[in-house]
């Protein structure tokens, strides 16, 4: 099992960091050019637990694949969870927390996540994955500052 964490701090309120990480559609806001991403189904605009998500993504040398997440548990607005049900990974658990600060709003993302193939995908994990999982996550935080720098949200 691997572990992921980032955590960033945003100038807006708890309220305006629900109402925008709860929308699906603004992943494709945070998540590079070219990974195609697009949402192909979801079931309504603000997440809620058992909510199915299907996108479209090229994660891997623009190789088109499917990607089926769940949103496993929300409290509203403090955290909601999505797990990969189909896509390219063996396990994919994703933590999204929102916490008020005296600066703003502290934004954590947690990722567990495994490869298939155990032991004998570390190598593909440690030179392909790790680096996109970084530089997806990099272009995130770049992308939040902008957005909530410029309150075009």
């Amino acid at each position: 099992m691997n572990r992921l964490r980032y955590e960033q701090t945003l100038p807006i309120s708890l309220d305006q960091a629900w109402n925008f990480f709860s929308m699906p559609e603004n992943l494709c806001r945070i998540t590079p050019d070219w990974m195609c991403f697009d949402i192909k189904h979801k079931d309504a605009e603000h997440m809620y637990p058992g909510m199915i998500i299907e996108y479209s993504i090229k994660a891997v040398a623009g190789i088109p694949m499917s990607w089926i997440t769940e949103i496993t548990h929300v409290e509203k607005p403090y955290f909601f969870v999505d797990e990969q049900r189909q896509g390219p990974y063996r396990f994919w658990h994703h933590q999204h927390h929102f916490r008020q600060t005296d600066a703003g709003v502290e934004v954590t993302d947690t990722v567990h996540y495994s490869l298939y193939f155990g032991m004998l995908a570390e190598p593909v994990r440690r030179l392909l994955v790790l680096p996109k999982l970084k530089e997806i996550f990099s272009f995130r935080r770049d992308a939040l500052e902008r957005i909530f720098s410029s309150r075009s949200y």
